[in-house]
């Protein structure tokens, strides 16, 4: 998931329920070390990963991060039909990439709608907390 790191929380949580709905999940505060080079893992996280989500966010049109692997993913073949906008908070995203807005965005204003709208998307039924 690429996200700003303003945007942690709902990154975290977000992450949490498609992890519950058993889906792997990699976003680069959970899973790089401080010493680590961020580049490196990130690239190497974006040449594995079989979807790319990300959070729309003002924070996240903003992040030099957020537009270079945006940027990276609507250059990869790979990633044809795989990138996920969610709108988080209302943003002009086409600050970020214009391409953005020739793909569908889902419209995540709150849990659980949000997450039953991804799913939906991956044909995967919502699963309410036990």
């Amino acid at each position: 998931m690429s996200h700003s790191h303003l945007d942690l929380e709902i990154t975290e949580r977000l992450a949490a329920e498609l992890r519950r709905h058993k889906l792997k999940v990699w976003y680069s505060e959970k899973h790089i070390a401080g010493a680590q080079r961020w580049l490196d893992e990130i690239g190497a996280a974006l040449k594995r990963c079989d979807w790319f989500v990300i959070l729309l966010t003002p924070a996240a049109v903003k992040s030099k991060w957020v537009r270079r692997e945006i940027s990276w993913a609507l250059n990869a073949d790979r990633y044809d039909g795989h990138i996920v906008p969610l709108l988080v908070k209302e943003c002009d995203y086409d600050d970020l990439a214009w391409p953005i807005a020739t793909l569908q965005i889902i419209k995540f204003a709150k849990f659980p709608t949000g997450v039953r709208e991804l799913l939906r998307m991956w044909k995967l039924p919502y699963q309410a907390k036990k």
